[in-house]
């Protein structure tokens, strides 16, 4: 018997995806070109959104977080070539995109960092620390 882990988000995720695909979302009224790969995971301290963006430059990628959403927009501009032999085959998508995250309470919006290198964009959230409960004693009257 194979023990299947059950992840309940893996199929809304998927399902997001393919949907942002057929779609488009909307950014200021411009149509999402293309939509970059996602990864997020959660670590002891802060949580980690590392985006792929191949091709796109640190000046044209926007990071934003407010009311509890993290917003990550830009463009990947093409590249203008003309070609002399008649034959241009073009795969890589260019334009805008835009992705969306709703951050938990639990965050530090306030220390967000971002890095991009070598086409990965990566963002940190750290978690504020927790509260712990504070025991009160009972007193005698």
């Amino acid at each position: 018997m194979t023990i299947v882990r059950y992840e309940p988000w893996t199929f809304v995720s998927r399902l997001q995806r393919q949907l942002d695909r057929a779609l488009g979302e909307v950014a200021n009224g411009a149509t999402v070109s293309w939509i970059p790969h996602v990864d997020v995971h959660e670590e002891a301290e802060r949580f980690v959104v590392a985006a792929d963006l191949p091709g796109v430059e640190g000046k044209d990628i926007e990071i934003t977080a407010e009311q509890g959403v993290l917003t990550i927009k830009g463009e990947r501009r093409s590249e203008k070539k003309s070609s002399k032999d008649g034959f241009e085959s073009v795969e890589r998508a260019s334009g805008t995109f835009l992705r969306r995250f709703t951050l938990p309470e639990s965050v530090d919006a306030e220390a967000i960092k971002a890095t991009h290198v070598n086409g990965v964009l990566e963002i940190s959230i750290p978690k504020r620390p927790s509260e712990q409960p504070r025991r009160i004693t009972v007193q005698a009257a």
